[in-house]
């Protein structure tokens, strides 16, 4: 989400606007371009509605039908975070909200925010907008380099309110249906779209189906209103997502509620959608959907005797992530940002190290691999939890489970 220009910023603010390396980058699109997506054809233009829901079908078919999804997050969805949660099951991911006017006419805006390789697919690039001709400009640039343009209709934020645009469109649905036109209409790629719900099911509907009737590929509906900013105090509808798929016929994404591996199945189950999105979950255990749990979501959960150390702590993970970002650049203040949220129950534990972690206005990547040894060295790890494997003949059997096993659980 792009901020308001602030007089006087913090010295900390702009140094972390620099890229974490002065790596030249030039020509690294062009090694990206997936020639399949780029030839697709318009998947909109002059199609009936059925010719467009079998298309976007056998477009989602050919990427593999994901399920685990990395959601869009301002300045946390970008490539070297997209890369580790690919490592450990996301099967496709988003890129952070770009603003549509300022990627059309800033090239510094672009390159910093928007990085991607060969490796980083599916991908989705969302874009937030109120202005049909500068969505379009914005997504002609992007359009070789992802399997969908995304168009953001869900942001709740003040800024958006400000901006007019996200989740604040919803009081001008024709304007909402002019964008997506106007992209299915020009682009060569698919085009989704990403809401929020209505407080009233019927409105959330007819919204729903006007997208589909305007071409929109795929809809990845988060299930709450917009004035449901806080996630932990409202629990998303999927009773409501659940009505928007049955509604539809294009492949419809589920958004919210999710906390570990079981909660997907569980909404998939529950909803019958394509697929689920994770957020501000995947951003304290980019393992999520590989079935590691925190200790918070382990430890407190009624099944908590079947959960035991998965060999995988978040320390581990931050040398992973900073590993990608020395090879895929982004601007530090990104990498200060997933430091921060990963090493969370940590500095908990040691809240010296996090205030030291705070007052270093220049980082450098030998810093941030020695605020990791030094947490270790502390003592206190903080593991990531998976469930234990059952033998089910054992099992069935009620016998006990075999000493190795039994001396992890007392461990």
């Amino acid at each position: 989400m792009t901020q308001t220009p602030i007089p006087n910023p913090d010295p900390s603010q702009v140094l972390d606007d620099v890229l974490c390396s002065e790596q030249k980058r030039d020509g690294q699109n062009e090694e990206t371009v997936d020639v399949a997506s780029a030839s697709l054809g318009s998947p909109g233009r002059v199609l009936s509605i059925d010719a467009r829901v079998e298309r976007a079908w056998a477009h989602w078919n050919k990427l593999g039908r994901p399920k685990y999804i990395v959601a869009p997050m301002v300045d946390n969805s970008e490539l070297p975070f997209r890369l580790l949660c690919q490592k450990y099951g996301a099967q496709a991911a988003y890129t952070p909200m770009l603003h549509s006017r300022i990627f059309s006419e800033t090239e510094k805006y672009r390159n910093q925010e928007f990085t991607t390789c060969k490796e980083d697919r599916p991908l989705f690039v969302q874009f937030c907008a109120n202005d049909p001709d500068t969505l379009l400009e914005a997504a002609k640039r992007v359009e070789p380099y992802c399997d969908y343009v995304d168009i953001n209709l869900g942001c709740p934020q003040r800024i958006a309110r400000r901006g007019n645009y996200g989740a604040f469109l919803m009081d001008n649905l024709p304007l909402v249906k002019s964008l997506v036109e106007k992209l299915v209409q020009n682009l060569n790629v698919h085009v989704s779209c990403k809401i929020r719900i209505f407080p009233n099911i019927q409105d959330t509907l007819s919204y729903a189906k006007m997208l589909e009737d305007a071409g929109c590929s795929l809809l990845a509906v988060h299930g709450r209103t917009r004035d449901e900013k806080d996630g932990k105090k409202f629990r998303a509808n999927w009773s409501a997502i659940k009505e928007v798929k049955n509604a539809l016929r294009i492949p419809v994404l589920a958004n919210g509620n999710v906390r570990c591996i079981e909660d997907v199945d569980d909404c998939i189950k529950e909803t019958g959608v394509e697929g689920v999105l994770s957020a501000e979950t995947l951003l304290e255990n980019p393992a999520v959907f590989a079935g590691f749990r925190t200790a918070e979501w382990a430890k407190g959960s009624e099944e908590e005797e079947e959960f035991v150390d998965g060999g995988l702590d978040q320390g581990d993970l931050v040398v992973e992530y900073l590993k990608l970002c020395e090879k895929h650049p982004v601007p530090w203040r990104m990498i200060r940002s997933h430091v921060h949220k990963m090493l969370g129950d940590w500095f908990r534990v040691h809240p010296q190290v996090r205030e030291e972690l705070n007052a270093q206005n220049i980082l450098t990547f030998e810093f941030l691999y020695g605020i990791v040894d030094q947490l270790k060295e502390l003592g206190g790890r903080v593991p990531l939890y998976k469930k234990r494997k059952i033998d089910n003949t054992l099992k069935q059997q009620e016998s006990p489970p075999p000493p190795k096993v039994q001396k992890t659980l007392e461990s």
